[in-house]
C-alpha cells in the first residue's frame, strides 16, 4: 500500500478485506418467546412454539445438552419430533450439523428479525437416564429445557425468555418460576420474564391432584411443600413426616449457614410410575417419589434422605460450585473431577440432615450407615477403578447398566464420598478436641450468599484451604490418598474414629427389611453379603458379586430363577433354606432361565445369611462422634424415638 494513500481510503480497504461475521446471537433487550401447550401431556406429548429474536445471515440454533445436576448429555434429543423453522411468515431450511447432533444451521432471510420455531417433544418412556420431562395419565413433570432452542454462543446468564403454558383442564401447578396474573378468557398462564440460565433452573409439577404446605410460615426465606400424585389419598402426608420437613429448613441454616436463596419449593412428585431421585436447583428441588411415600411409616425414609439432600445442593452445587462444573451454556461439556465434593458432600449433608431434622430415627441413620459401609466394602470394582476415576467418568456411568456393577463400579462418589466425609468430619473434631466440627468449615466455605441465587466456583485448594483454617491437616494428600486409592477395602476410617465397626449377623436391620418390601424395590432379594448375588421381584437376578459363591456357581445378571433343590423357586423358599440351621456346606440345585436356554448350576455356600449391622468396639475408649454428628441443632428431640424403617433413594440414580 501506497504510504499517501488517504487514511479513510486506507480503513474502508482493510473494512472490506475482513471476513464477513456471524450474525450476533439476541440482544439481552429482546427475550426468547416460549408457548407451551401441554394439554396432552397425560398422552407423553408437549408441543412448543417458540420466537427467538435473530439478524438476517447464518445462524445456529441449539439444543441444551448438558442439563446441570444431570452430570452428563442427558437432555434426549432424540425426543424432539417435528421441527420446523420460519421466518417472515416463509418456512426456513435447516440442517443438523455432522458433528454436534444438538445444533441446527439455518439462514435468516433479509428483513426478518426472528425465527419462528415448532416442535413436539415425545416423553420417552422409559429413559435410562433421570428423565427430565415425565408424565403419567394424572400428572406430569416440565423441564423447560426440553423444549427449548436457543442461538448458539448466547450466554444463558443474559439470555431472556417470556414463557406461556397451557395446562389440561382442571390441573393445577406448582414451581419456582413464578407466574403472572391471567387476564380474559385465554387460559394460558403467563410466567416473569428471566433469563434462559433461571428458567432451566426452573421445572414445574403439574397434574389434577395437587397440594402445597408452607412449611416455614411467618418466617423469610418461606419453603414450601409441593406435592403432586397420582391420587388424591397420596397428598394426605403422615404428621410426624410433615413435622420433620418443618424442621429441615432450620436444621439445613443451622448446619450451612444462610441460605442462598429467596424462597424455595420443594416440588415432589409421588407416582408408581415416574422413575425416582431427585434434581436440584437453586430455588426448588425435583423430587420423584413412591405414589403412597408420604402415607405409610415403612415407606416414609424414602423421602427422608432425599429432599435433605437436595436442599443441601442449594449451597453446595448450585450457589459453591467446582470450577469445572460451571459453564456459560448448556453446549460445553463438564469436567466432573470434584464431583465427589458436589455430590458426595451433599450425600453425607443429607445423611445428617436427615436424622438431625428428625425425618429418621438415630437408630435408622446408624443402620442407612451399615448399609453404605458393607456395599462400598463389598465392591470388588475397587481394586481396579479408582474413586477419582468414578469421578472423571460420570458423564458415562449415570444409566449405565446395573448388572455387573460390583465388578464396574457405578456412581459411587455419592455412598462413598458420605464415607470420606464422615472422616473428614471426625478429623476436625479429634483434632480440636471436639470444639470443632464440619458444621464450621461448612458455614464459613458455603454460608456465603447474599440470600439471592449466585453461583461462587471454587477449586480443590480453595477446599483445602477453608478447612485448614477449621483444622489443621495436610487436607490435600488426605484427600489425594482416598481417591486415587485401589485399595479393595473402603474408607471406614471415620467409622473407627466413632468407635463403631459393621458386623454381620443373620436378621437384617429395619430399614434393610423395609428396603425390600416397600417402594420400588418391593418384593426384591439382597443376599450379597452370603450367596453374593441380587435379584429383582420376578426372581431375575441383577446383580452378581466377583468371586462370591454364585459367581463361581455360573451365575449371572438377567438369569431368572426357575427352581431350587427340585422346587419350585420362590424367594421365600431360597431365605428358608438359608437359614435352616446346619454346620454342613450347602449345595443348592438351582435351575435357571438363561435366555430362553434352561441350566442347572450347582451352588456350594458354608454359613446361614448375612446383613449389616453397627456395632460400638468394645477396644474402642473414645467417645461416639456419631452421636453428636447426628444430635440436632434447632430443637430437642423426644427422649424416645421410634425407628422409621424404609428404603433410601440415593440422589446418585437421579441423575
Amino acid at each position: 500500500m501506497h504510504p499517501r494513500l488517504p487514511i479513510l481510503l486506507l480503513a474502508l480497504l482493510a473494512l472490506l478485506a475482513l471476513p464477513a461475521l456471524p450474525a450476533l446471537p439476541a440482544r439481552a433487550a429482546d427475550p426468547i418467546e416460549l408457548s407451551v401447550d401441554a394439554r396432552e401431556l397425560p398422552r407423553k406429548l408437549l408441543r412448543a412454539t417458540l420466537t427467538i429474536p435473530a439478524a438476517p445471515g447464518p445462524l445456529t440454533l441449539v439444543y441444551p445438552k448438558w442439563i446441570p445436576g444431570n452430570h452428563c448429555p442427558s437432555n434426549p434429543i432424540n425426543a424432539v419430533v417435528g421441527l420446523k423453522l420460519s421466518a417472515a411468515g416463509q418456512p426456513l431450511e435447516w440442517r443438523r450439523d455432522p458433528e454436534d447432533m444438538h445444533a441446527f444451521h439455518c439462514t435468516v432471510p433479509p428483513g426478518a428479525t426472528a425465527v419462528s420455531a415448532d416442535l413436539t417433544f415425545a416423553i420417552p418412556d422409559p429413559y435410562p437416564s433421570f428423565a427430565l420431562t415425565v408424565s403419567t395419565a394424572k400428572l406430569g413433570v416440565i423441564n423447560w429445557g426440553s423444549l427449548l432452542l436457543y442461538p448458539k454462543g448466547a450466554l444463558a446468564a443474559d439470555l431472556p425468555v417470556t414463557t406461556r403454558l397451557r395446562l389440561p383442564d382442571n390441573w393445577r401447578f406448582a414451581s419456582a418460576l413464578r407466574a403472572q396474573p391471567v387476564t380474559g378468557p385465554d387460559p394460558t398462564i403467563p410466567f416473569e420474564t428471566v433469563s434462559l440460565e433461571t428458567l432451566i433452573d426452573s421445572p414445574l409439577i403439574a397434574g389434577q391432584h395437587l397440594r402445597s404446605i408452607p412449611l416455614t410460615e411467618g418466617r423469610d426465606p418461606a419453603h414450601t411443600l409441593n406435592l403432586v400424585a397420582d391420587s388424591a389419598e397420596a397428598l394426605d402426608i403422615k404428621p410426624r413426616l410433615l413435622a420433620g420437613l418443618k424442621r429441615l429448613p432450620a436444621e439445613s441454616a443451622a448446619m450451612l449457614g444462610p441460605a442462598p436463596y429467596a424462597r424455595y419449593d420443594f416440588l415432589c412428585t409421588l407416582s408408581d410410575e415416574v422413575a425416582g431421585g431427585g434434581l436440584e436447583h437453586h430455588q426448588s428441588s425435583d423430587n420423584r417419589l413412591s405414589e403412597r411415600s408420604m402415607l405409610d411409616e415403612t415407606r416414609m425414609a424414602g423421602s427422608a434422605e432425599l429432599l435433605p439432600h437436595e436442599i443441601a445442593h442449594a449451597w453446595n452445587g448450585k450457589h459453591r460450585r467446582p470450577a469445572g462444573m460451571t459453564v456459560p451454556d448448556y453446549q460445553k461439556p463438564l469436567h466432573t473431577e470434584l464431583v465427589w465434593v458436589y455430590e458426595g458432600l451433599t450425600s453425607y449433608l443429607g445423611y445428617v440432615l436427615s436424622a438431625r431434622s428428625g425425618l429418621v430415627s438415630q437408630q435408622t441413620a446408624r443402620d442407612r450407615l451399615a448399609s453404605t459401609a458393607a456395599l462400598m466394602d463389598a465392591t470388588p470394582a475397587r481394586a481396579w477403578r479408582s474413586l477419582h476415576d468414578t469421578c472423571v467418568a460420570a458423564p458415562v456411568l449415570f444409566g449405565s447398566p446395573h448388572q455387573w456393577r460390583a465388578w464396574r463400579r457405578g456412581a459411587d462418589f455419592y455412598p462413598e464420598g458420605l464415607l470420606l466425609w464422615l472422616e473428614v468430619d471426625s478429623l476436625i473434631r479429634t483434632k480440636t478436641q471436639n470444639a470443632k466440627s464440619l458444621d464450621d468449615f461448612l458455614i464459613a466455605f458455603y454460608g456465603t450468599s447474599p440470600g439471592r441465587p449466585t453461583v461462587k466456583p471454587f477449586t480443590l485448594a480453595d477446599l483445602c484451604a477453608a478447612l485448614n483454617a477449621v483444622a489443621t491437616h495436610d487436607w490435600l494428600a488426605h484427600f489425594r490418598a482416598r481417591l486415587d486409592s485401589t485399595n479393595p477395602r473402603a474408607p471406614l476410617a471415620g467409622l473407627a474414629a466413632s468407635g463403631l465397626r459393621v458386623v454381620f449377623k443373620e436378621k437384617p436391620t429395619e430399614e434393610a427389611k423395609a428396603a425390600m418390601t416397600t417402594g420400588r424395590a418391593a418384593g426384591g432379594l439382597s443376599l450379597r453379603y452370603s450367596l453374593g448375588l441380587d435379584a429383582n421381584k420376578d426372581a431375575v437376578v441383577t446383580d452378581v458379586l466377583p468371586n462370591s459363591p454364585a459367581d463361581r456357581a455360573g451365575l449371572s445378571p438377567g438369569m431368572k430363577l426357575i427352581a431350587l433343590n427340585d422346587r419350585r423357586y420362590s424367594h421365600d423358599l431360597l431365605k428358608n433354606t438359608l437359614e435352616t440351621p446346619t454346620t454342613e456346606k450347602r449345595t443348592l440345585t438351582l435351575q435357571v432361565d438363561s435366555n430362553a436356554h434352561l441350566k442347572t448350576l450347582t451352588l456350594d455356600y458354608q454359613g446361614g445369611p448375612r446383613h449389616p449391622h453397627l456395632e460400638r468396639d468394645p477396644a474402642h475408649p473414645g467417645p461416639d462422634l456419631l452421636a453428636d454428628i447426628l444430635k440436632p441443632k434447632t430443637y430437642t428431640p423426644p427422649a424416645t424415638t421410634t425407628s422409621t424403617p424404609g428404603t433410601q433413594p440415593r440422589s446418585g440414580d437421579k441423575k
